[in-house]
């Protein structure tokens, strides 16, 4: 074999693991987002305000990481802060 083969594979065994571990944590983002969507139907703030802060936690960890863009990050964070207010209001 030769060296370009050789860290050729070596990239695509790098960017399958990248790939999962990116998939899981947007996953792990869409779980979350969804617990909160759930409390706030169910009008259980304190349930949906416990949810919000494991979210950002994630979300910021995400960002951080370059898995999801700043913007995208601030913009559900937003998105799910504003629905959290409402049910407190």
């Amino acid at each position: 074999m030769s060296t370009k083969n050789l860290s050729a594979e070596k990239r695509m065994r790098q960017n399958e693991k990248r790939r999962l571990r990116n998939k899981s944590a947007k996953s792990a983002i869409r779980t979350a987002s969804k617990k909160i969507v759930a409390a706030a139907q169910e009008k259980d703030a304190a349930e949906a305000k416990a949810a919000l802060q494991d979210m950002i936690k994630r979300i910021d960890t995400a960002a951080r990481k370059g898995i999801v863009k700043k913007n995208t990050a601030a913009r559900k964070k937003s998105r799910m802060q504003k629905l959290v207010n409402k049910l407190e209001a």
